[in-house]
């Protein structure tokens, strides 16, 4: 391999395996700056991508797939004064919209989508995070305005963006509760939240048992469909407030209506797609950053380690819902 090419897991076309193979080095635009990515995390987006789904991440095929990595600055173009060659960064920085993605051993990215890593994370730690904890901030933080004082209930708390979701919440002193089922307890009582079986609890029983029948402040969604529809009936009279980052279906608002509540959606591949809010990205994840060196954030990864060269395999357990937390390719 010549110093002017690297390796690349690419998707050559749907439904088909990925390939190694050896692509030109990105070239360092003017505003960019050059990534040596030390490790990447696989979401579920990724894996709709690699098997002809997920048109709304806009990605054609060929691709490079991979949003999510942490790594080392190693050049910086012209016009980037916020990071230095050397810098330890994450990002949600490519794979979707057309931008090559974070399985290979370079990228080129806009430094507004990056922010310095955790000192006390470790590479694969940093790379799990951005996806999941840039979806839970936009719906907690900027739409929700979650504070000391609220109710607020996390549909699906033990997963990839409801454990986040927990434990800003909780950060931010609010009183957290969280669905899932019997396999999750220990994730979200071990995150500080009171676990709700939603198999066997009513939505009623438990509004009345936590909330005394007010509804909660607010309601993070991260499961969709019925879990959506549930989420809406649970809010808060006048004040609630629902949240979800997986609200593509058809719902009946009557249910939110009728208690006088509102309704947030997050759709966190906007600046990717959209070229619009990439610096507001970076902002959160120096918030993100903040919360883990103070002890307060933590990411769930699966222990399983996977390279460019099993990377199907790594996919495989993502897309059949095999996981248990995060899962990230070592580059």
């Amino acid at each position: 391999m010549s110093q002017n090419t690297m390796r690349a897991a690419i998707a050559l076309q749907a439904e088909a395996a990925l390939q190694l193979q050896n692509v030109p080095m990105p070239v360092v635009e003017a505003g960019q700056v050059l990534v040596k990515i030390i490790a990447s995390c696989v979401n579920p987006l990724d894996t709709k991508v690699s098997s002809g789904q997920g048109g709304h991440a806009r990605q054609p095929l060929p691709a490079i797939l991979g949003m999510d990595l942490a790594g080392v600055i190693e050049a910086i173009g012209a016009d980037v004064t916020a990071f230095q060659i050397g810098d330890e960064v994450y990002g949600m920085a490519g794979g979707i919209g057309g931008h090559q993605g974070s399985l290979a051993e370079y990228i080129a990215v806009d430094p507004d989508l990056l922010a310095r890593k955790p000192r006390n994370l470790s590479m694969r730690e940093a790379a799990a995070l951005p996806l999941i904890f840039i979806t839970a901030w936009e719906g907690l933080v900027d739409r929700a305005n979650v504070q000391v004082g609220h109710r607020v209930l996390v549909q699906g708390g033990a997963g990839g963006v409801g454990h986040i979701a927990v434990q800003i919440a909780k950060a931010r002193g609010a009183e957290v509760f969280a669905t899932g089922s019997a396999k999750g307890f220990e994730v979200i009582k071990g995150f500080g939240a009171t676990a709700i079986d939603y198999r066997t609890q009513v939505p009623a029983d438990y509004v009345k048992q936590y909330t005394d029948g007010e509804g909660f402040d607010i309601v993070y969604d991260t499961v969709g469909g019925a879990t959506l529809d549930a989420s809406f009936a649970v809010s808060k009279v006048y004040t609630g407030h629902v949240v979800s980052c997986l609200g593509w279906g058809e719902h009946k608002l009557a249910p939110l209506s009728f208690r006088g509540a509102t309704y947030s959606g997050v759709f966190t591949l906007l600046p990717l797609i959209t070229g619009k809010g990439r610096k507001h990205h970076g902002e959160i994840l120096a918030e993100a950053t903040l919360m883990a060196e103070s002890g307060q954030l933590r990411v769930l990864l699966d222990d399983r380690r996977f390279t460019l060269e099993n990377v199907n395999d790594a996919y495989a357990i993502v897309a059949t819902g095999e996981a248990t937390g995060k899962v990230v390719v070592d580059i």
